[in-house]
């Protein structure tokens, strides 16, 4: 295709803003991305020390078939450029010392495990899934791959009449309670909803679907990491003919006439006639905006539920362990009082659940012969007062809990180490409040009540990523540039 006169600047080059890049350069546009940090990913980027490989951000591959529809656009498949395997088992959850239940990829041993644990709860598993399948089809067949330009795209007849049966005025846990009621099992099929950003008490119950996804679409991995995702469309892009500028950070959003002509970063003046942001919505929105520009003002964003930020931890051990599997979930006690600590009354967890992936079970290139390669990740508030003493108290207080939980020695044998929390998100990616995801996913924050694709206010200047519809999770991001290309493809030809 020839390429257009029409030049497009891309800010952030996360999952979405490498997505939109490749699309618009597919379409024929002449497209830069740049980039404040020194590689591509976004919160996708790998953190290398001591010979251990360390995703530093999303570390779950769900939804294969979002990647196989994104990468066929361009005639293209995953296999070639990773190695996708199937996790089996899909996770381990521990719920304390001596209690662990593994989930399995073969659904008929999940069945059975929730059989064991409540008398009648494998069949009614069987019709939770049955009918989380049937809203996870509605949702992407309806729902999820549409642009909301006005509420009477979301509530037209159609949408509305499917919503009703997607449930999304009920909350998730009531919905679950109504066919499960052992809390330790409501906990695996609500744990999913955290890493949307959301609480099972305030999350809409078409979130079911995410079991689905989990039980019946099976969890994957990308052998040598998710950096490798990074990787592929770097690749992709740089193959259309994208420009990547790394290392050079926008400090300003330039607006003509009502329209975006492009930006100010450290290195001088980029001009273009389409901007597309990946980077933080309210960052672009506050600190790269003058306020007439701004669709979203900070009055806005202060009366947002903010999804969690995490306390991330990195580390790297001089030993194997035979406890855990690939993915682990500790699901604590004090469910319900962390999800208040994270929306309700934030403050530091006193028995958070917490998750840890070790993927040097699964995977030899991430960390050296006999060492093991951890990735904790324990939810908190946004908006926390993030000290070294905190760092420090939950990267101690986690590992000692994990060594009760598997009963194996795991502290004294810490060779590598990194902590990540609020301020880190914050000067990484500019995230407001430090979040580690940004719009939780409440009922008054989905599709049309999500912050839009386009600029309200200035002609030319869209937006992706986890802030838009759909959502968060890097399946969604991906389908919000598809949405996102194609709303361009209208307005400019």
């Amino acid at each position: 295709m020839l390429k257009s006169e029409k030049r497009v600047i891309v800010i952030g080059s996360g999952f979405g803003g490498m997505a939109a890049a490749a699309l618009l350069a597919r379409d024929g546009y002449s497209v830069t991305v740049v980039e404040k940090n020194d590689q591509p990913g976004g919160r996708a980027i790998v953190y290398e020390d001591q010979g251990f490989l360390f995703d530093m951000g999303p570390s779950w591959y769900l939804m294969p078939e979002v990647f196989e529809d994104l990468f066929g656009e361009f005639a293209r498949k995953p296999s070639d450029f990773y190695e996708l395997k199937r996790l089996d088992p899909s996770y381990k959850v521990f719920y304390g010392p001596g209690r662990s239940v593994v989930i399995e990829a073969d659904l008929e041993k999940t069945k059975a495990l929730f059989e064991s644990m409540e008398p009648g709860a494998g069949e009614k598993l069987r019709e939770y899934l049955e009918s989380a399948k049937y809203q996870y089809e509605i949702a992407m067949g309806q729902f999820i791959y549409k642009e909301y330009s006005s509420i009477f795209d979301f509530l037209n007849k159609k949408l509305v009449f499917e919503g009703t049966k997607l449930h999304i005025f009920d909350s998730l846990d009531g919905y679950v309670k109504r066919f499960i009621k052992s809390h330790d099992l409501r906990k695996i099929l609500e744990y999913t909803i955290v890493f949307l950003g959301g609480s099972p008490y305030n999350s809409p119950a078409m979130y079911a679907l995410m079991s689905h996804v989990d039980f019946n679409l099976g969890v994957w991995y990308p052998m040598g990491g998710m950096g490798e995702l990074s990787k592929a469309f770097h690749r992709l892009c740089v193959d259309l003919g994208v420009e990547f500028r790394f290392g050079e950070e926008v400090k300003h959003i330039l607006v003509e006439n009502g329209s975006a002509r492009g930006v100010e970063t450290t290195r001088g003046t980029i001009d273009a006639d389409i901007l597309v942001v990946n980077a933080d919505y309210p960052h672009a929105e506050i600190d790269l905006l003058d306020k007439k520009s701004r669709s979203y003002d900070e009055k806005y964003w202060k009366k947002k539920s903010i999804a969690p930020s995490c306390v991330l931890m990195y580390v790297g051990l001089d030993r194997k362990l035979d406890c855990l599997e690939h993915h682990n979930l500790y699901l604590s006690d004090s469910w319900d009082e962390h999800f208040s600590s994270i929306f309700d009354k934030p403050e530091w967890p006193e028995n958070p659940s917490y998750y840890v992936c070790c993927p040097s079970r699964t995977d030899p290139a991430v960390a050296p012969e006999g060492k093991e390669n951890l990735f904790f990740l324990v939810p908190v508030a946004a908006g926390l007062d993030d000290t070294d003493d905190v760092r420090e108290k939950y990267f101690r207080s986690t590992i000692e809990h994990l060594e009760k939980l598997t009963g194996e020695k795991i502290l004294d044998h810490v060779i590598s180490k990194r902590i990540v929390t609020h301020r880190d998100f914050s000067s990484l990616y500019n995230a407001y409040k430090g979040t580690a995801l940004g719009l939780a996913h409440t009922l008054r924050q989905t599709a049309i009540f999500r912050p839009g694709h386009r600029s309200k206010k200035v002609g030319s200047l869209y937006y992706s990523g986890q802030y838009t519809h759909p959502g968060i999770g890097v399946p969604m991001v991906l389908i919000s540039s598809k949405i996102l290309a194609k709303e361009i493809g209208k307005d400019h030809g």
